[in-house]
């Protein structure tokens, strides 16, 4: 009678179930923000604040220039800039929300669940995977706080119900692309106040793009960057997509842009994790 270590079989009690044990990883990062709140409030704080300031103290100003008649008053003007900004603060959303995946990340590396998770027997995967689930969930709930809040100080969409939902899946591409570079930014911080901090190129970047003025009213040098950074042929796709307006290559640049954020980070956070703790 042959036994599984002389034939290589493995025991059905020791098979590894990576779907089964992503979902088991994903309701612990649910179970997670539901005891800390908080974290979520804050993410979700950040662009609501910047939206507000942008519309209300700015608005008036940048809308009239937007419409290209400073005769249409504040009013108007704040309302043109409404719908000018939010595809950026939408943007905004998305990177705070994976501001916190990085941090949730840390937190487990450095309490040291992690390398208790790497003892288990459970498929290594399903700890990112559930992270990056959980992340995504959590960005569907602050997109709809933000998009809610944009609503009501003026932000006017035109978008047919086909776009939203074209929106919707360009907004889960984008999310799980950069949800799996923060995933690796939070293993390769070492702390969680360094995981705070790595991902904050990705929350400024749109001010460094098409997000809150146009292109062209930028200096040179900064128009260049601007006009080849990833965020801007993402926000302008946003922006076609909710207000009607042109789209061009924007749309395809993006997705390419979020393939190759998306393999890179899966790549490298899956050689961070499977690498051998430090003794």
């Amino acid at each position: 009678m042959s036994t599984p270590a002389l034939t290589g079989a493995t025991p059905a009690g020791l098979r590894l179930h990576p779907l089964r044990d992503s979902a088991t990883m994903l309701r612990r990062n649910l179970r997670r923000m539901l005891r800390y709140p908080s974290m979520t409030v804050t993410l979700v704080g950040m662009p609501v604040v910047f939206l507000l300031l942008f519309v209300y103290v700015l608005g008036g100003t940048l809308g009239a220039g937007l419409s290209g008649a400073a005769q249409v008053g504040a009013a108007g003007g704040r309302a043109a800039y409404a719908n000018y900004v939010t595809p950026a603060i939408i943007l905004m959303t998305v990177t705070a929300t994976v501001q916190g995946t990085a941090i949730s990340i840390a937190m487990d590396m450095t309490e040291g669940i992690i390398s208790r998770f790497r003892t288990m027997n459970i498929a290594r995967v399903s700890v990112l995977t559930g992270h990056v689930l959980g992340s995504m969930i959590q960005a569907v709930f602050s997109l709809v706080a933000v998009i809610g809040v944009a609503l009501l100080v003026g932000f006017r969409p035109t978008a047919s119900p086909g776009a939203w939902l074209a929106t919707a899946g360009f907004l889960a591409a984008v999310t799980f692309a950069l949800v799996w570079l923060s995933v690796a930014l939070g293993q390769v911080s070492g702390s969680v106040e360094t995981a705070s901090n790595l991902p904050m190129p990705l929350v400024l970047l749109p001010f460094l793009g098409s997000g809150f003025v146009p292109t062209d009213s930028m200096p040179a040098g900064l128009r260049w960057f601007a006009e080849y950074q990833p965020f801007t042929p993402i926000i302008e796709t946003l922006r076609g997509l909710l207000t009607g307006g042109p789209i061009g290559n924007n749309a395809w640049i993006s997705l390419a842009w979020c393939a190759a954020i998306a393999l890179g980070g899966y790549l490298w956070s899956r050689r961070l994790f499977n690498r051998e703790p430090a003794r």
